[in-house]
């Protein structure tokens, strides 16, 4: 199903018991970050997203972890589990192949992709300006802005849909990038270097222009959500992208100020623009990967404008030691774009990126294989990828090995790998956050062969019989295992 607004989501999760609405009142400066860390950590029914509806100081509502499970991490994205999310996918990569984007401008003459693609529409009238505030009335400080840890800077939006368009192609761009709150008017805009809403600033300071228009949309339909965060090309549409995910089309309306466009639902947007010539400190910040990120100068966010709905809701998240809310935002990105990668890769047969990896340290990749050192060729080719290039450590094995189960990775590595032939480094490009390497930005990375050894890769010993029992023995077994007690 899609969902019109985040509203309708909270509804479905508290049809669901998947919501706890919490009346007793409590602080958004570190104490809503400790209940929710708690409950993340929970398992079964307890961990539940949250609706904070008496955050001190404020009359405005906080949900958080709403996506933190694998269950309503798939009911976001309107599936019954994520392993379906890429269904439609895989049926527009079986058309012969051309780029994605071309795929795209195909839907005039196919209507199976006509059916999956679905264009945003724009509209006049949106629930996202039924309050709108200009000049002395522009105070970020109405909203319960989390300040998630003690070393953190400041309070930080942490579930930014973040607009901005180039300025030579005028192509939409939505990125997540956090925002520090420095004052009620002004927040950091920390874009890494390598995404996409830096390489528009990079444009328009290559252009001479001072002024980078920007919105900033909170609390949206949580497909939307989720595909401000997608590793998209970059030319494809989040919004586009969007209306693929959900089956029915965005509808987006003009801000009242600035020359964006962003999504008639909304819970809040922030209006304004970044000076192309003024940076200022952000951070520290206590991010995905468990530690703190470093303080940097950042570009700065003048925001002129805010327009809400009525009795707006404040969508936010944390960050932290695994798992939390933004692990499985990281599993449905892995289940939507494994059909990529093995359209590009067929030996591909699967895909694990171990919650503990926070997304960029660790993939296990399970391949078929069919000549020597495949293994390697798949290793240079995922830090090729987009994204991926970030992977820190791919660990590969063979196609019956089940990469979800970690256990059974890792006693490969611990058995089938000889450290001179199977394990390689490379330096290149690190995540902006990785901290482990002497140098910023880039590093060494390690790849790890844990498949079988062919003669023709140099094992000229014997290679041994996995332990299994008869398949006779095990039907037996099973029936008459109830009789047997032990379960």
């Amino acid at each position: 199903m899609a969902f019109n607004d985040l509203r309708e989501f909270i509804d479905l999760l508290e049809q669901k018991n998947l919501l706890k609405r919490i009346k007793t009142p409590v602080d958004c400066h570190l104490e809503i970050t400790e209940i929710t860390d708690r409950v993340c950590k929970m398992e079964g029914n307890k961990n539940v997203a949250l609706l904070f509806e008496n955050v001190k100081g404020y009359d405005i509502p906080v949900l958080i972890n709403a996506f933190g499970s694998m269950e309503r991490m798939a009911m976001a994205l309107g599936v019954e589990k994520l392993e379906d999310v890429p269904n439609d996918l895989r049926e527009i990569l079986k058309l012969p192949y051309i780029s994605l984007q071309k795929k795209m401008d195909l839907i005039h003459i196919l209507p199976m992709a006509k059916r999956a693609i679905n264009f945003p529409k724009y509209v006049k009238k949106a629930s996202c300006q039924e309050v709108v505030l200009k000049g002395d009335d522009v105070s970020l400080d109405k909203f319960p802005i989390l300040t998630c840890w003690p070393q953190d800077g400041g309070p930080f939006v942490t579930l930014p849909l973040v607009f901005t368009k180039n300025p030579v192609t005028g192509k939409r761009n939505v990125g997540m990038y956090r925002l520090q709150k420095y004052d009620s008017k002004t927040t950091g805009m920390h874009w890494h270097i390598h995404k996409n809403g830096a390489e528009n600033y990079r444009e328009y300071k290559r252009l001479g222009k001072n002024r980078l228009e920007v919105a900033v949309a909170i609390g949206t339909d949580p497909v939307l959500t989720y595909a401000a965060t997608a590793p998209l090309p970059r030319d494809v549409d989040e919004m586009v992208f969007a209306g693929f995910l959900r089956k029915k089309s965005v509808e987006m309306t003009k801000c009242v100020t600035v020359d964006v466009e962003v999504p008639a639902t909304s819970e809040i947007v922030l209006e304004g623009y970044v000076d192309i010539d003024e940076k200022r400190r952000e951070g520290p910040f206590g991010d995905h990967t468990g530690y703190y990120s470093l303080a940097d100068d950042y570009p700065v966010f003048h925001v002129t404008c805010i327009t809400h709905r009525k009795n707006p809701i404040y969508f936010t998240t944390i960050v932290g030691k695994p798992p939390m809310e933004d692990c499985y935002l990281a599993k449905a990105t892995e289940r939507i774009f494994l059909p990529l990668m093995q359209q590009m890769l067929p030996e591909i047969v699967d895909i694990n990126c171990p919650l503990e990896g926070v997304f960029h340290n660790c993939m296990m990749v399970s391949i078929k294989k069919t000549y020597p050192q495949q293994a390697k060729r798949v290793m240079n080719a995922i830090w090729g990828m987009g994204q991926a290039m970030f992977t820190k450590m791919i660990i590969v094995v063979d196609e019956h090995v089940d990469v979800q189960n970690h256990k059974e990775v890792w006693w490969r590595v611990y058995n089938n790998i000889d450290a001179k032939q199977d394990i390689i480094t490379v330096d290149g490009p690190l995540d902006v956050l990785d901290h482990s390497s002497p140098m910023a930005k880039w590093g060494t990375k390690v790849g790890i062969d844990a498949t079988k050894t062919w003669p023709e890769e140099g094992h000229t010993r014997e290679w041994p019989d996995e332990i299994n029992m008869s398949d006779e023995v095990k039907m037996a077994v099973d029936q008459k295992w109830q009789e047997l007690g032990l379960e």
